[in-house]
């Protein structure tokens, strides 16, 4: 079957025009003339039009597609294939700008009308994020926020007070901070640890993050993380990476309510074997099963790193004395659930004639 160049252009939704100019620049040129003059064009000329619309969508030159339809090239698999990634890429690139407008439209909804400046510090920082996260990755870092931003702020305030009066990393109050500026981060990403990490390189990277929107100061930074470092490198003997997304998260303010209420115990002298000792073994026990997620192989895990790493119980939530009090407590509550222990068995004096 030939059609003619008017069929083919009323069919292909192409004009004459177009089609008389890809005859002329030898693009396509028609398999055949009718008695009259007029082009036919074959089912192989359709499909090398096929070839030609497809590269045209992706971007390229009349002047560079006649070169990569030559010889084999026009392979039909080969023609869909390349329109399938072609189309593949607008999804994306329509799908990761629609991401960003979405969280523009929000943000706008969710404050005051920006001035140019506001306009051009947001382009300045969605270019910067956008070398590192996708915009969906975005959403939910952005999304997430308001899941840690109180405790942020405090902890941001603390960890500039150190650094101000000069603390080492390795100080107790250094470690202890540095815990929950992990905990934190962890949180906040979901427990993916590849998106924390990201997020951190970029910090580490990019001098435009830092100091916008509560992002800390590079020299904050800086300090937090030789602290850290510290505290995963002791980490690092005892946990994989595995078991690090599986941590579940405790919120600050209850490790504090829990530190609070055994101090009050101890200062009243209040003996581990009490009722009221037990209900704070029984809280702390608690806790510990919504950080691992009642993990009792993980929980082992923390539990040995604690005991084994002084660096690590120096920046745990809970002081020396509270985490003793409680041990002692929650021994005596498993002790209590295991029941008395049976009494030794007596054997009868045998007399020997």
């Amino acid at each position: 079957m030939l059609l003619k160049v008017g069929d083919l252009a009323r069919r292909t939704g192409l004009t004459v025009r177009t089609l008389h100019h890809y005859d002329e620049i030898g693009l396509l040129k028609p398999s055949g003339r009718s008695d009259a003059g007029y082009r036919l064009y074959s089912q192989a000329d359709v499909q090398r039009l096929h070839g030609i619309q497809t590269m045209r969508q992706m971007g390229l030159p009349l002047s560079d597609i006649g070169d990569l339809l030559v010889g084999d090239t026009m392979a039909p698999e080969r023609i869909i294939g390349q329109q399938i990634r072609a189309l593949d890429q607008q999804i994306s690139q329509a799908t990761e700008l629609r991401g960003r407008l979405t969280m523009l439209r929000d943000g706008l909804m969710a404050g005051a009308e920006p001035d140019m400046g506001n306009w051009l510090e947001a382009l300045a920082l969605m270019t910067t994020y956008g070398k590192y996260f996708s915009s969906a990755e975005l959403k939910q870092i952005f999304t997430n926020w308001s899941l840690i931003e109180a405790d942020w702020l405090v902890v941001k305030d603390l960890v500039q007070s150190a650094m101000d009066r000069q603390l080492p990393p390795d100080a107790p109050e250094v470690q202890a901070l540095a815990y929950r500026w992990m905990a934190l981060m962890l949180h906040w990403m979901g427990g993916d640890m590849d998106l924390l990490e990201r997020w951190g390189h970029m910090f580490r990277t990019e001098p435009t993050t830092h100091g916008r929107n509560h992002a800390p100061p590079g020299e904050m930074i800086e300090y937090v993380e030789v602290a850290i470092k510290l505290r995963m490198n002791l980490l690092d003997k005892y946990l994989t990476r595995d078991d690090l997304r599986a941590l579940g998260h405790v919120p600050h303010t209850q490790w504090a309510a829990l530190e609070g209420s055994v101090q009050q115990l101890l200062a009243r002298g209040v003996a581990p074997q009490h009722a009221d000792a037990a209900a704070a073994a029984q809280r702390w026990d608690a806790l510990f099963g919504q950080l691992t997620r009642n993990d009792a192989a993980l929980r082992q895990k923390l539990l040995t790193a604690s005991m084994l790493e002084p660096l690590l119980q120096a920046g745990s939530p809970l002081s020396a004395p509270v985490r003793a009090y409680l041990h002692a407590a929650l021994a005596h509550v498993h002790a209590a659930a295991a029941g008395p222990a049976a009494p030794p068995i007596r054997k009868k004096a045998v007399k020997i004639a």
